[in-house]
């Protein structure tokens, strides 16, 4: 849809879910500062601890929050798609992240000038309180994925990203290498094949060539532990998909 017909239809009909249920008269002050963009594979949307000029509304991509560390090591602390907003620091007054935002799958998001969100969130009431529950829902994925990584095995870990991921796209297919995965999950990549192997085998997952389709999403959620399930479940609650009124 062309950017002017989405400002004039309102929110209920935007593509991000996080901006769908603002209120009318928010919507109307911020849309005529939003801008497709597309994002490519790879792309930085920030760096740790640069301050972004705008924010990022996912429509389509899906961004990658990694913590990087001296060596250049990172790892995934949580992942944003069109349920969501990249740049939280933004309007929670930090200005910078230690943080690396990274476009893990690509396609379009809308953009906004950094200040354009800070107004709102400065004038309080429900938009305020919409990005703040968002905010916790971040928190919880960010809390979830460390106790993941460090109590759960890595076919577990592998499940509840590819749940993660799944949610956030279209369809029931990725495109992704088992070496990206890996170093997004700071692990190594014979470990990702052998949980990935194991999936494939029980007949869960389909991976060919960088493609991954889940052939039976139940399945994998049985394979995958509670983590998935809570950030799911505080997600929902805290950011129900209904109509701004």
């Amino acid at each position: 849809m062309p950017l002017e017909g989405l400002t004039s239809r309102g929110p209920r009909y935007c593509p991000n879910r996080l901006l769908r249920v603002v209120p009318n008269d928010v919507w109307q002050r911020i849309a005529p500062h939003l801008e497709w963009v597309f994002l490519p594979l790879g792309t930085a949307l920030y760096e740790s601890g640069a301050v972004s000029k705008q924010v990022h509304f996912p429509t389509t991509a899906i961004v990658s929050l990694l913590h990087v560390l001296e060596n250049g090591a990172s790892t995934e602390i949580a992942l944003v798609g069109f349920d969501g907003v990249v740049g939280v620091s933004l309007f929670m007054g930090g200005g910078s992240t230690p943080s690396r935002a990274v476009v893990q799958s690509e396609g379009h998001a809308l953009k906004l000038p950094a200040p354009v969100l800070q107004q709102e969130f400065e004038r309080g009431g429900p938009a305020m309180h919409l990005f703040l529950r968002y905010t916790q829902a971040l928190i919880t994925q960010m809390a979830q994925t460390a106790v993941c990584n460090r109590h759960h095995s890595l076919q577990q870990q592998l499940c509840r990203w590819l749940l993660l991921t799944l949610d956030r796209l279209p369809g029931p297919e990725l495109v992704m290498t088992q070496e990206l995965i890996a170093n997004l999950l700071g692990v190594r990549r014979e470990g990702v094949t052998a949980a990935a192997g194991h999936l494939q085998h029980a007949g869960i997952i389909s991976y060919r060539r960088g493609h991954i389709t889940v052939l039976d999403r139940p399945a994998l959620e049985a394979q995958a532990c509670e983590c998935y399930a809570v950030v799911k479940r505080e997600t929902d609650r805290l950011l129900p998909d209904r109509t701004a009124t």
